[in-house]
Formats: C-alpha cells, sequence, structure tokens
C-alpha cells in the first residue's frame, strides 16, 4: 500500500527526523537510509516495522540535523575531498569501459554515503535512541492512518466489483439452461448429419452425447464463481490482514472465469451471451486483483 510520514524529534544537541514512504509490494520490503552511527537503531526499527506492517516496499529515511551545534560554530560541515576524488575516478572509469561520455556531477557525488561530513561523530547515546523510538512510533501511526484511509476507499470498490461478479454469475445461470438446450439440438442435427445410414448403438450415441454436455456444463464453476465472491465481501469486512487472502480468492476466481470462457465455445448466440458475460467478469475480475496489491 502507498502511504508517507514523517515524524521530529530533538535530542539534546541534534535533531532526529524519520520519513516512512511505502509502495505497492507483494511482501514486507524494508529499506533503509541513514548514517552508519545510527546502525544500532535498524534491528529496533524493522522489529517495530514488521510487527505493524505485512505489506509494501518501505523506505525509512532517518536523517540528524546538528543545527544546535552548527548556531554554536558556525560552520555546516565538510566535504571530504580524498573520497569525491576516489569516486570520481572510479565513475570515469566506469563510464570509459561502458563508452560513456557522462560525466560525475555534484548531486550524485553528494548522495555518496560519507562524501558530506559534518563535524564532529553522532554519538550514540540513550536520548538519541528515546528520540528515535519516539520519533519512529509517531510515524508509524501516522502512516497507518493514511494506509487506512486509502484501504478503506479501495475495499468499497473491490466490494462493489465482487457484487458485480455475483451478478454477472447469475445472470451466466440463467442463460445456462437455454444453452444446454440449444447445444443438444446442435448435436442430434451434427450427429445425425454424420452418421446418416449408418447403425450405431443408442447407448453409445446417449454415452457420447452425455460426455460432450458434461464438457460444456459451466454450473459448477459458476457456483464456484459466486461462492468466491461471496467470500472475497466476507474478507473486506474481516478483521487482521486481508492482502493474502484476496490474492488467493481472486486467483480462484480467474481460474473459474477462464474454464467457464473455454467451455462457452460452440453453443451458437447462447454461447456468445454466455461468453460476453464470462469476459465481463473477468474484467471486473483483474480489475479486483489489481487494487487488491494496494491492501494489506
Amino acid at each position: 500500500m502507498t502511504g508517507f510520514a514523517r515524524a521530529r524529534r530533538s535530542a539534546g544537541a541534534v535533531d532526529v527526523e524519520i520519513n516512512l514512504k511505502s509502495v505497492n509490494h507483494r511482501g514486507l520490503d524494508l529499506h533503509f537510509h541513514m548514517p552508519s552511527a545510527l546502525d544500532p537503531f535498524e534491528p529496533t526499527a524493522r522489529a517495530a516495522l514488521k510487527q505493524c506492517l505485512e505489506r509494501g516496499h518501505v523506505q525509512v529515511n532517518v536523517l540528524v540535523d546538528r543545527g544546535a551545534e552548527r548556531g554554536a560554530n558556525g560552520t555546516a560541515g565538510s566535504v571530504n575531498i580524498g573520497l569525491l576524488e576516489r569516486w570520481a575516478d572510479a565513475f570515469r572509469e566506469v563510464a570509459r569501459v561502458l563508452g560513456s561520455s557522462e560525466q560525475p556531477g555534484p548531486e550524485a557525488a553528494l548522495r555518496v554515503p560519507g562524501i558530506l561530513e559534518t563535524d564532529g561523530r553522532i554519538e550514540w547515546t540513550p536520548e538519541l535512541e528515546s528520540a528515535l523510538n519516539e520519533c519512529l512510533a509517531e510515524a508509524l501511526n501516522e502512516l497507518q492512518a493514511f494506509r487506512a484511509r486509502e484501504g478503506a476507499v479501495l475495499a468499497v470498490e473491490i466490494a462493489g466489483r465482487a457484487r458485480a461478479v455475483e451478478d454477472l454469475a447469475e445472470r451466466m445461470s440463467g442463460l445456462r439452461e437455454n444453452a444446454a438446450a440449444a447445444f443438444q439440438q446442435r448435436l442430434t442435427a451434427r450427429l445425425n448429419e454424420l452418421l446418416r445410414g449408418t447403425a450405431v448403438e443408442p447407448q453409445r450415441l446417449i454415452q457420447e452425447a452425455a460426455i460432450l454436455a458434461d464438457r460444456s456444463d459451466i454450473s459448477e464453476e459458476l457456483i464456484r464463481l459466486k461462492t468466491h465472491a461471496a467470500q472475497v465481501l466476507e474478507v473486506l469486512h474481516g478483521e487482521g490482514g486481508i492482502g493474502k487472502k484476496l490474492d488467493f480468492l481472486l486467483q480462484e476466481m480467474n481460474r473459474e472465469s477462464n474454464t467457464i470462457l473455454s467451455k462457452t465455445g460452440g453453443l451458437g448466440d447462447q454461447g456468445l451471451k454466455l461468453t460476453d458475460l464470462g469476459l465481463a467478469a473477468k474484467a471486473e475480475i483483474d480489475k479486483m486483483r489489481e487494487q487488491s496489491l494496494n491492501l494489506e
């Protein structure tokens, strides 16, 4: 699910800020961007994120602002010239090997960890750790609220599409009996044409007709399709994580709709109507599958 949150706290001489940004992902994929001095904070942050989130590609940006110290000495930091020169040489060497004329730029250089150094090291203290934990808790609450608002809107849309699939399945059920009669008439005419003047046991004809009729019958698929659509509505109103449950149900609904479409060929006008309804149901299922990726 998509979402964004930001929180900021003071920890003595420094301020810390945590930005959380999440986008759709089948699982939980966490990426941290923060100064190396804050490495002790990462295990705690990972555990907190995993406890609250189940899905999403989540970027965790932790910033440290030494504004209080800058006010005291008037400097904002310095550039690690040695590291910058080594990075620029490596950049040019890679460009030469690849036959590229691109040159290193200042924006790219400043994104390299360690290029821009602050005055002094960040000291890991209980005060800093407490500020980071409070900051993360606030950002997580804000992110959850953001995702909850988006999820509620998506749940309403998915529910509407699930009801549309139920309606389409019901309409296909109404056409099924007429389609079966049309298929029987067509089969009888075809057999009479092919077997004209040929002696065939009636029992054998009945068996073959029954096999072909069974292959074209979609009653079981329609029952399962309506059942799964009803289960989608139940899941949307349930508690806990629903994303993976929806994935499974929509996968099964897609399978049933494909089977229905494969069985409705060769049934004349009734078959064409069934195919149109089956395609409409499949379109609704595909849209639900796209939206379900946004739900946790």
